[in-house]
C-alpha cells in the first residue's frame, strides 16, 4: 500500500509538470479537483461496466429510483453514467475538454456536489 506521503508527493510532481501550462497561482485550482475526479473514477472502476449495462434497464424508473439502483450496482453512494473513464479520456486528447465535461456530468448529483465543493474550496482558499 502506498503511504500518504507517497500520494502527496505524486500530486505535487503532477503540479510541477503543470507549472508550464498554468500560472503558479492557478495550477492549484486544477490539482484538487482532478485528484478528486481521479479518486472517484478509481472507486467506481470495478463496477463501471455493470452500471453502464444496467442503464437501459432503469430508463423508465424515477430519477431517485435510478440513482438508488445505480449506486447499489456501483457499490458506492454515487455512480457515473458516462461512457468515459480516465483511461478513455487520455486516449482521446483531441476531444479531452468535451469528453471530460461528459464524464463529470455523468456523475450522480451527490458526486457532482463533492466535485463542486472541491473546486469551490480550492478557488476560495487561493483568494
Amino acid at each position: 500500500m502506498t503511504s500518504f506521503k507517497d500520494k502527496a508527493n505524486l500530486i505535487w510532481e503532477v503540479a510541477d509538470l503543470l507549472r508550464g501550462d498554468y500560472r503558479q497561482s492557478d495550477y492549484g485550482k486544477v490539482i484538487l479537483p482532478m485528484t478528486v475526479l481521479r479518486r472517484l473514477d478509481c472507486v467506481l472502476a470495478p463496477n463501471k461496466q455493470k452500471v453502464l449495462d444496467t442503464l437501459p434497464k432503469v430508463e423508465t424508473l424515477s430519477d431517485s429510483a435510478k440513482d438508488l439502483t445505480l449506486n447499489k450496482i456501483a457499490g458506492a453512494n454515487f455512480h457515473n453514467r458516462s461512457q468515459f473513464d480516465f483511461a478513455k479520456l487520455v486516449a482521446d486528447p483531441n476531444h479531452i475538454a468535451a469528453n471530460l465535461r461528459n464524464h463529470i456530468n455523468g456523475y450522480s448529483a451527490s458526486a457532482r456536489e463533492i466535485i463542486k465543493v472541491a473546486t469551490l474550496n480550492r478557488t476560495h482558499n487561493l483568494k
